[in-house]
């Protein structure tokens, strides 16, 4: 599906990261652990040559543990510390921090050396729309630092946070980049609601993800839909909108209601732990 998403205020928020790159010691990336792949922005790669770089694959409660751990090992081979998370999870935030400490061990002995103590590390958190970075910056900080919400672009500007004395975080919106080189990643990325859901037509999204899911996951569909092998992904869908009861005047299957209680199922978990795409090799 061809998905092109990119307002003005996305440009802003890049000009803005671009603007205070400078100041930062670390770029911590948050990717969403269901699509490692299409939720890591390029752009950011760019933005960020030279610095000390930690990804954390949020989510990661949602996602195939086997998959997931794939994922790891994927970037942890091209250069990266990449630990698992649940945004959530108060514990597995704090663990952040400590390994924030250890990725820029050598800019601290650095300052060391130059008889620099104390001075606080300067973080910046980047990530696409809907990744979790507010839930994980309030989990991180343990107080409401950042606003939180369920759709894309809750956070329109910059905001330092003060971890702790060891730390500065800069929030940043999240931002996509101006066009998908390959469509599938626009895809992925509306099934996860990454892309706001007005601008998507989510019955042919639905039919998309029920394909993918007939392949890799056809027995978390029967679970919850009783779905059957050989279905297409029309009659799928159907058959949701007689689950889950979907039913339009004149007692017809309200479709778009059924892909609308589709995407949600997959978004909140309720359709079980999904990897929407897999690492090269």
């Amino acid at each position: 599906m061809e998905i092109q998403w990119y307002p003005g205020h996305m440009t802003s928020a890049r000009r803005m990261m671009q603007e205070n790159i400078k100041l930062i010691d670390i770029v911590i990336e948050l990717l969403d652990a269901r699509v490692p792949g299409a939720s890591k922005n390029p752009d950011i790669d760019q933005l960020a040559k030279g610095k000390f770089r930690l990804l954390l694959l949020n989510k990661s409660d949602l996602a195939d543990p086997a998959a997931t751990k794939r994922w790891k090992e994927y970037y942890e081979k091209q250069g990266f510390r990449v630990l698992l998370l649940d945004s959530r999870n108060r514990k597995e935030a704090s663990a952040v921090g400590k390994a924030v400490q250890e990725v820029c061990k050598e800019k601290i002995e650095r300052d060391r050396r130059r008889g620099i103590v104390g001075r606080p590390i300067k973080a910046m958190i980047v990530g696409i729309p809907n990744v979790g970075k507010s839930t994980f910056i309030n989990s991180f900080a343990g107080k409401a630092s950042a606003k939180t919400g369920n759709k894309p672009g809750v956070t329109k500007g910059k905001q330092w946070i003060r971890i702790s004395k060891d730390m500065d975080l800069l929030d940043t919106p999240g931002i996509l980049w101006p066009k998908f080189e390959n469509p599938q990643v626009g895809t992925a990325l509306g099934w996860i609601g990454s892309i706001n859901d007005d601008i998507l037509e989510k019955t042919g999204l639905a039919y998309e993800l029920l394909t993918f899911l007939q392949k890799y996951y056809c027995n978390l569909l029967s679970d919850r839909y009783k779905i059957t092998n050989g279905m297409s992904s029309e009659e799928a869908l159907y058959q949701i909108a007689d689950i889950r009861k979907c039913i339009k005047k004149g007692n017809e299957p309200d479709i778009d209601k059924a892909a609308k209680c589709l995407l949600d199922d997959l978004r909140s978990g309720k359709l079980g732990r999904i990897t929407l795409e897999y690492p090269e090799g």
